[in-house]
Formats: C-alpha cells, structure tokens, sequence
C-alpha cells in the first residue's frame, strides 16, 4: 500500500473536489509550513554532524547547477510550445526550476520507509535547488524586460522565510548534533510524519480549489504541468549517477527535479514581476504537477532509480 501520508493528501482532495466544509485553519498550515522546513532542515544538519568531508562540495556543486539549468530549460518551452508572455513564461520556469519542500518531504519519508540509503547531506539539495532557480529567472526577466535590481533579487531570496528556516536548521542540527537536539527531538523529529500527513491534508484541499473547475482552455500548460515532472525526474536520475549517489539520495534528487515550488517562488515572483500571473503558475505547481507526482511520479522514479542499483 502507500505511504500512509498519501492517503491524507487522496483525502483531502476528495473532500474538496465534494465541496465540503472541511479546512485547515490558515494559522495551523503557516505553522505546519514553518515546522516542516525546519524539521527537515535540522534532519540534514543531524545528517551532516560529524561527517562533513572536503570531497562535499564537488558533489554539490552539480546539484546547485541542476538549479540554474532547469529553469533556462522550461523558459523557452512556455515561451514557444505553451505560449506565454514572458512574464508568465519567466514566473513557472522558476516555479519550475525551483523545488517543492512538501515533495521534498514526502519522498524523504518514503525513502526511510523502504530503507534506502541516502547520503548525509541529501536535505542540502533542497536548500541548493530552492534558490538558483528564482535568482536565474528574475535575471532572466530583469534583462528581456529592463526591470528590476539584481542585488535586491539575491537579497531577498536569500532572506526568504523557506531558505532561512532550512539553513538556519543545518546549521542548529550541525552544531549541537543528536546529544543537543534530544529535548527536542520527539517532538520536532518524532512528529515529522504526523506534521507532514496534515500539511498533506491541506495541499489536497487547496489543489482541489485549485484545479475545480479545470480551465481547459489552459490545456497547453496543463499538458506541460503533467508531462514535464517525468522529463525532469531524469535529469536528477542521471545527475544521481553520475555522482554515484546512495539509492535513496537518487530517488530524492529525481523527486526533487520534478517537483515544482508552490512556497517559495510564489513569494518571490509576486514581488519581483508583478505582471505574472501566479494563479496560472499554481495551476501548474500545485494543481497538476504536485498531485501527479505525489500520486503517480514518486513510485515510478523510485522504480526507474532501481534498474540502475
């Protein structure tokens, strides 16, 4: 059976594609948000605690790489086979470039679920892909349209709540280790998967909101949204072999690349390109994409990661 974690998110879409009450309040989904980021952040840094070698950064360095290509990869896509304007264009390739921490988290539980081996600094791919991809895009868009500060750019994604909650994580759960994070750790590390089946929950209430009704007249980016999870699962696969990566970390990194990120670059495109319609981009992210990959995608990815271990 799947993870148990899915059936949140398979209820949570059923409820909302029957127009029923149910809901999660918004305070409890900030602080959801809030805690998983952090959780998994502090997970990486526990990871990292007394392992951290100088061969590390060769390895993250392509991942960080995979960020800034993806994303120049989708624009020409949207520009020319979905046919968007270029801010729409620029706002979903860095939706897409960029990664999704509830897929990030979900395909983390299923890796441990299996009992894969995944590398120590495998939660460092999310902080790695989360940022190159919107910084590539707002440049991108700065220079086709003469708008914007490249500075203020870099700076407020870096000072954006998912990057500082995700690395001020590392950080806290490499220092102090496992010794020092045991006060907190049952509540914060042993209540990861019942956080994550509520947030699950609520994602599938707001893709059914999202997607009720479809606008088929957007069938082009639909298509897109669908089938472009698949193409870029193979660039995190191949990515992963290339680096002779663990099994789970693969199968991480390929869930990773095909994900699409419905917090963080929301936030960002808003503020910087104005003139995009983020509706359109959480059409695609969290209405198609998201369901697709949590329903679909990530047992096929792990399947695919398998022939090659």
């Amino acid at each position: 059976m799947p993870d148990i974690v899915i059936a949140f998110f398979a209820f949570g879409l059923i409820a909302g594609l029957l127009k029923s009450d149910l809901k999660v309040p918004h305070s409890i989904y900030e602080t959801l948000s809030i805690l998983l980021m952090l959780v998994l952040g502090l997970k990486g840094g526990l990871a990292l605690h007394g392992n951290v070698t100088s061969t590390l950064l060769l390895e993250l360095l392509p991942v960080a790489l995979l960020g800034f290509i993806l994303p120049l990869l989708c624009y020409p896509i949207l520009r020319k086979l979905v046919r968007l304007n270029i801010d729409d264009a620029a706002s979903i390739a860095a939706h897409y470039g960029s990664v999704s921490a509830g897929t990030f988290a979900l395909v983390l539980a299923m890796t441990e679920r299996a009992g894969l081996p995944v590398a120590p600094q495998t939660t460092l791919y999310l902080v790695l892909l989360e940022l190159p991809a919107i910084i590539v895009m707002l440049w991108l868009h700065r220079r086709l349209t003469g708008q914007g500060s490249a500075g203020g750019i870099v700076r407020e994604s870096l000072t954006s709540r998912g990057v500082l909650l995700l690395g001020g994580g590392v950080l806290i759960g490499y220092v102090y280790g496992p010794v020092g994070l045991e006060p907190i750790a049952p509540a914060l590390l042993g209540g990861f998967k019942t956080m994550l089946a509520l947030f699950l929950l609520e994602m599938g209430l707001c893709t059914a909101k999202v997607c009720s009704p479809l606008p088929l007249a957007q069938w082009r980016l639909l298509t897109f949204a669908a089938v472009m999870p698949f193409a870029l699962a193979w660039s995190g696969i191949a990515t992963a072999l290339w680096l002779e990566l663990p099994q789970g970390s693969a199968v991480v990194l390929a869930g990773l690349t095909a994900s699409a990120s419905y917090i963080a670059a929301p936030a960002a495109i808003r503020a910087a390109v104005p003139g995009a319609n983020i509706g359109l981009a959480m059409l695609a992210a969290l209405g198609i994409t998201f369901p697709v990959n949590v329903l679909i995608g990530l047992p096929l990815y792990q399947h695919w990661v398998s022939w090659f271990y």
